[in-house]
């Protein structure tokens, strides 16, 4: 494994120099091809500088969003624009396309099959898509448009990470707080404050319990006016230029031109929507009226606003169902639910994990372990866990590919190797790091994209890991949320973290039944964020994005949040999901049905695990994703559980 304990910024500004170097001598050997054209000396050489800036890649431009020396942040941040550049460049070159072309209509090139023959396809695709149908004029602006795209992309990331943000409270501005969570707050400037940060151990718990409902006001106000001036600015720009590069490439709208390569299109998601926006707009008014009457108790006359909900929600679920979210992660410290997690994934997908002693990691919180597979008795990948927060570091939770497997030339294949990160709160000298059940989930839910990423066993480095349709790479993380609610899993490791009873079956019964509490006014939040992205890349008019936030947020049913610019720390609008975002929502579909087979068959069914590591995980997108779903649950997909889940049964097709 990479030895990061010492890594400088000139170590990272050298090795992404060779990289650069190494890919430009292959693609240079590409163009000076002077015999016949082979697949051997036409797409190998171009698969495998691929493979040498996807390698640089993932090893370095991941230090820009965890490593905790800010030069070398920068560092990173740099390598990921100039890589991103690079593969981007790639496309626009006229000299390789006609390379490529010239191959494609060969003898041989007509006759490919299998992955060969994918790749080739796709390889044509790219090219069309870069503008190389285009007039000389028109393609050099379209290069010049997305290499500022890039920029924009990864400043916007990059301020992102490195915005801190707090309110200062005293005593009882904590009212509703727990000691711990107290005691994790940093000390404020005046005497006997503390500091509430954005990071999400500090946010989400005090936006669920501070009583105090102006503070949470104040808090919820910062955490929407996230890098409000630059972002939004920023943000304006790179929509301007998505909707022209569409318009230079003969598509309506940028979401037309960015779901070609997706399992939907702009007409399926609004007939997605349709079918379900009524019937979780009908719920969540009666959820909210719930909420309501909560509040009532304590703000006569005054009206639920979007800094209320969470608290109330909270306050519901102690009510209705006695699940007081303290009191239920005293069950769930950090190192249990991993022990879960892997007894889990082993006993479903065939799998052993072994933590490695010296990872050799950037920092010292980041653990390193080995994935073995249990029947073969071998290690067939790795994965960091960088899973607590820290200055500068990425804020949200991600699973980050740091080397992707893919048979090499002298006939091993390369163990892929990718990196979790999260910001759970940090265990203390004498507490364990406690997460809550949602915390719980997410950590299995970004697991999913790390199994998915580590069992590939697809020989074609394009086709390796989760580089599926992006509408589709959420599901094989939607399905592990199922796993964390079932009472005869949670009883296997959820222990007290002091006294080591495990947790009683009462408080599973209760925290299961409270699962889909508001689950209408929860989906339609995904929703906004949905129609959000949506309003921005659907249309091929310039948008005004604080009026299409305002809109969007109307699906919330809630008050707008005056004077805030929410879509400016909205990340995943720069970070991959643009026209996407809907594809949280249109995954879980998947996800839902997925785990439909193993409820079928037994949540832990080694029989049905093996199936799905086979023809899911393992497949990686060396077929289109639907041909997946189809080959692991034996028929077409459904959207009957998802529809379930939400009470709208009888929308299903």
């Amino acid at each position: 494994m990479f030895d990061y304990r010492h890594l400088t910024a000139a170590d990272i500004a050298a090795a992404t120099d060779d990289a650069v170097a190494e890919a430009e001598e292959l693609i240079a050997s590409i163009i000076d091809v002077a015999t016949p054209r082979t697949y051997a000396n036409t797409m190998s050489p171009l698969d495998e500088a691929g493979s040498v800036i996807s390698d640089a890649h993932g090893r370095y431009s991941l230090m820009g969003r965890v490593h905790p020396d800010p030069a070398v942040r920068a560092e990173g941040v740099k390598t990921e624009e100039r890589l991103t550049i690079w593969s981007s460049d790639l496309t626009f070159r006229e000299d390789l396309s006609a390379a490529v072309r010239a191959y494609a209509s060969s003898d041989e090139g007509k006759s490919l099959t299998g992955l060969s023959r994918r790749a080739l396809d796709f390889t044509i695709r790219d090219f069309r898509r870069s503008g190389q149908d285009l007039e000389p004029a028109q393609r050099a602006e379209l290069q010049a448009l997305r290499q500022r795209l890039i920029e924009l992309q990864v400043t916007f990331q990059r301020n992102l990470d490195e915005w801190k943000d707090f309110i200062e409270v005293d005593e009882d501005g904590l009212d509703g707080m727990t000691p711990r969570y107290i005691a994790g707050l940093a000390e404020g400037a005046a005497p006997g404050t503390r500091r509430v940060t954005l990071d999400y151990p500090d946010y989400l718990p005090f936006m669920e319990q501070a009583r105090r409902r102006d503070l949470r006001r104040d808090l919820q106000h910062k955490f929407y006016n996230v890098v409000a001036d630059e972002n939004s600015a920023i943000l304006d720009e790179a929509v301007a230029i998505r909707r022209q590069m569409a318009g230079l490439l003969g598509y309506e709208t940028w979401a037309d031109f960015a779901m070609e390569v997706k399992m939907a299109d702009p007409e399926a998601v609004a007939t997605f929507y349709a079918s379900i926006v009524p019937g979780l707009t009908e719920k969540g008014r009666a959820e909210l009226a719930i909420l309501q009457a909560l509040m009532a108790d304590d703000h006569p006359g005054e009206t639920v606003q979007a800094w209320d909900w969470a608290y109330y929600d909270s306050e519901q679920r102690k009510r209705d169902y006695g699940v007081d979210p303290n009191v239920v992660a005293a069950y769930f410290p950090l190192e249990q639910v991993l022990e879960g997690l892997f007894l889990v994934t082993g006993e479903v997908l065939g799998l052993e994990y072994r933590r490695i002693a010296d990872p050799n990691a950037w920092h010292g919180d980041v653990s390193l372990y080995e994935i073995r597979d249990r029947e073969r008795d071998e290690v067939i990948a790795f994965f960091y866990a960088d899973l607590f927060p820290r200055e500068g570091k990425y804020g949200h939770a991600a699973c980050f590919g740091v080397q992707s497997g893919r048979a090499l030339p002298d006939g091993p294949y390369r163990t892929p190797v990718a990196a979790i990160v999260a910001n759970f709160t940090k265990p203390g000298a004498e507490s364990p790091s406690l997460l809550k059940h949602s915390e719980a989930v997410t950590l299995f839910h970004e697991f999913g994209h790390v199994l998915h990423y580590c069992l590939t066993t697809v020989d074609h480095p394009r086709f390796a890991g989760f580089e599926t349709e992006w509408d589709f790479v959420e599901a094989p993380s939607q399905i592990m949320e199922n796993w964390m609610w079932e009472p005869s899993v949670l009883a296997r490791f959820a222990r007290h973290h002091e006294s080591g009873e495990p947790i009683p079956p009462e408080l599973v019964a209760q925290l299961v039944a409270a699962r889909d509490q508001n689950v209408g006014l929860k989906t339609l939040r995904q929703v906004f964020l949905g129609k959000l992205d949506l309003a921005l890349h659907a249309t091929g008019e310039r948008v005004d994005i604080d009026e299409a936030y305002r809109r969007a947020f109307e699906y919330t049913l809630l008050p707008f949040p005056q004077d805030t610019r929410f879509a400016a720390g909205f990340g995943h609008l720069m970070g991959g999901y643009d026209a996407g975002y809907y594809g949280y929502l249109w995954a879980k579909v998947f996800g839902d049905d997925m785990y439909s087979a193993f409820a079928t068959g037994g949540i832990l069914s080694a029989e049905v695990g093996r199936r799905y590591r086979r023809e899911v995980l393992a497949a990686g997108a060396s077929r289109d994703a639907g041909d997946h779903l189809e080959a692991f649950l034996g028929r077409a997909p459904s959207t009957a559980a998802f529809m379930t889940r939400l009470g709208l049964e009888h929308a299903e097709e």
